[in-house]
């Protein structure tokens, strides 16, 4: 057999990082990690070949090499599937896909040959030995959950890595809490199922021995759903690792605000090599809070929690959600004031939707409120699939009002000098992080963001005050006014929206 595994574009959006990935002279930031793994589970003497649209263009000649196409892909990225699904049946290629969007929208894609749904390592044996019988069906779906211990390393050579700006690993699936707008539970379970210390050294092996030296961004909807074995064996196993390698790895993950109340495990994490975190923050409003069953982040003072987190070294990347029942016209105000006094730089804020299959959606349903409209999986969109209690004229020129404050090349810059001011990273003896490639994107930043950019007088100011109060911290500043190019430019679609 020979199979092309193949990913779909992202859209222009607030994750896509695509205008930060093109000055840094980088094609995407994440490679796609669900499809390697695959890779690796199927069987070895077959050919294989990825093409990941986001790196590269899908051609004629790739999909008529193959006798299957394999797709993957999440819910933001629905329109390229589409066209890959069109070239697939032009050309008379047999199609396997699964992922997230299959897995919530099967009905939507009756056109696919087969459709290997909910969890990998349950299914795709199934499909696997359907197809050496030549007795295969068209739907492979399963309830059960996997033991991840089994899971394969990803097949890493099918990718060039130069291409990437981190890479990704995964050591949990799962998280133990409930929130009402979340398809986490949907997708992976409420139960945290993780790999064992082995696989975890294994998987940092893998990379390390490719050459790899930069960013690793474990992928765990919350990393720190099991704490206990976390500190007592995964923790205490990549520091020695990464001390012994003298840091190769900055690594990067997504906790719950709770990770502020552990002290211990905060030290663990950064001592680990961990220098940011992405929480879930939501909202700044209590009873929206309340409604959508957020309950680590209830009467929680957030601005201190995050700042906790910045003294001890970790930068809080977040996300906020406009658009509960519970919300006050106030929220817009109260968003931005959150996001400032907290200093977190990186703030993704986005419209309520609910994903199929979560009890927001049921209640949406019951309540007679769904739309039409699918949810886009683009934070940046203004769509909603129900109908919002707010007006929805006030709710989305309320979301654009926020953006467009947050990102202003101004307000932004200033968000910087918040965080850095808090921020305490550990010192350590590591292989730099400076790279050639961060050079590059240094001097194209300067056109980019100094000569193009309508706010460049904002940067140069900037820049000046790095250099003069904030040396050691050029480079990471640097990096953040890069990924600022990218959200401003994204935001800036709005006002024309």
């Amino acid at each position: 057999m020979k199979i092309l595994l193949v990913y779909p574009r992202y859209p222009n959006t607030f994750w896509s990082f695509h205008h930060a990935v093109r000055v840094s002279s980088k094609r995407a930031a994440f490679p796609p990690l669900g499809l390697l793994t695959v890779g690796s589970m199927l069987p070895r003497e077959w050919g294989k070949k990825l093409i990941d649209m986001n790196v590269s263009n899908l051609t004629d000649s790739d999909i008529l090499w193959a006798d299957y196409v394999f797709i993957s892909a999440m819910v933001v990225q629905r329109e390229s599937v589409k066209d890959v699904v069109q070239k697939c049946k032009r050309l008379g290629t047999k199609m396997v896909a699964g992922g997230p969007l299959f897995t919530c929208e099967s009905e939507e894609f009756e056109v696919i040959d087969h459709l290997v749904l909910d969890e990998a390592e349950i299914t795709l044996p199934l499909f696997l030995e359907n197809l050496s019988s030549g007795n295969t069906r068209h739907i492979y779906t399963s309830q059960e959950r996997p033991d991840i211990t089994k899971t394969p390393i990803p097949m890493w050579p099918l990718i060039d890595m130069k291409k990437y700006t981190a890479m990704s690993v995964q050591y949990s699936r799962g998280c133990p809490f409930d929130c009402d707008f979340c398809n986490i539970a949907v997708l992976n379970g409420r139960n945290v199922r993780t790999k064992s210390r082995d696989q975890i050294m294994g998987e940092l092996d893998a990379l390390h021995n490719r050459g790899w030296r930069s960013d690793v961004f474990i992928v765990d909807d919350n990393f720190i759903g099991k704490k206990r074995k976390l500190k007592e064996e995964i923790l205490p196993a990549m520091v020695d690792w990464q001390q012994s390698r003298k840091y190769p790895f900055s690594l990067s993950t997504q906790v719950s605000i709770n990770l502020a109340d552990d002290e211990e495990l905060v030290r663990l994490l950064v001592t680990a090599g961990f220098n940011r975190v992405f929480i879930g923050i939501e909202s700044s409003n209590e009873e929206s809070l309340v409604e959508c069953n957020k309950r680590q982040n209830e009467h929680r003072d957030i601005v201190a929690s995050v700042k906790k987190l910045q003294n001890n070294g970790l930068q809080v990347q977040a996300g906020f959600i406009l658009g509960f029942d519970s919300d006050p016209v106030s929220i817009f105000k109260s968003q931005i004031k959150l996001v400032k006094q907290s200093g977190i730089v990186m703030a993704m804020v986005g419209l309520l939707n609910a994903p199929r299959g979560t009890r927001l959606y049921q209640r949406m349903a019951d309540e007679k409120r769904l739309t039409e409209e699918k949810a886009t999986g683009d934070n940046t969109d203004c769509s909603m699939n129900f109908v919002p209690k707010m007006d929805r004229a006030t709710l989305v020129s309320g979301y654009k009002e926020v953006l467009t404050n947050l990102y202003s090349p101004k307000q932004y810059y200033y968000r910087i000098k918040m965080f850095l001011k808090e921020y305490r990273p550990q010192r350590r003896k590591a292989i730099s992080q400076l790279k050639w490639w961060h050079v590059w994107a240094w001097i194209r930043s300067m056109w980019f963001l100094g000569v193009t950019d309508p706010g460049r007088i904002y940067y140069w100011r900037f820049v000046l005050y790095t250099l003069m109060r904030r040396p050691r911290s050029f480079l990471l500043s640097m990096t953040l006014a890069v990924y600022g190019f990218h959200f401003w430019t994204v935001t800036r679609k709005l006002q024309y929206s």
